[in-house]
């Protein structure tokens, strides 16, 4: 059975870490991961104790290369599905920065992403 959410974009924010997987859901495996726990992804950045926005835009970036690489920045055409209000909610209203600034760093590095939530969501920031 394949599933029309076949690629979803899962996202771990602690304190001190951000990881973002994209988990292929036919047979739950992780196709590819960013994270800040990385030797090569700490050394660029400055967070100190916490991790902050920068940092997640930096792993969003890293993972859209790595989607590249694998082929995947197109989700084989059905496209990468993520749900930022879901992200969000388990994240806390306070981390949802970091969650849109790891969404933009793989939409302005081409990957194609499909957003499962409400359009008119207070969680989305307004950039008119």
């Amino acid at each position: 059975m394949t599933l029309l959410k076949r690629y979803v974009l899962r996202l771990f924010i602690s304190l001190k870490y951000i990881t973002a997987n994209v988990v292929d859901r036919n047979n739950g495996r992780i196709v590819a991961t960013s994270s800040t726990v990385e030797h090569s992804v700490k050394q660029s950045l400055e967070c100190g104790r916490t991790c902050n926005a920068k940092a997640a835009a930096i792993v969003g970036e890293v993972l859209a290369m790595r989607l590249k690489v694998e082929g995947l920045d197109q989700g084989q055409g059905n496209g990468i599905h993520v749900n930022v209000n879901k992200e969000v909610e388990k994240k806390g209203f306070k981390n949802r920065t970091k969650v849109w600034a790891i969404v933009n760093g793989l939409k302005s590095n081409g990957v194609k992403l499909i957003l499962d939530d409400n359009e008119n969501d207070i969680s989305r920031p307004n950039f008119h």
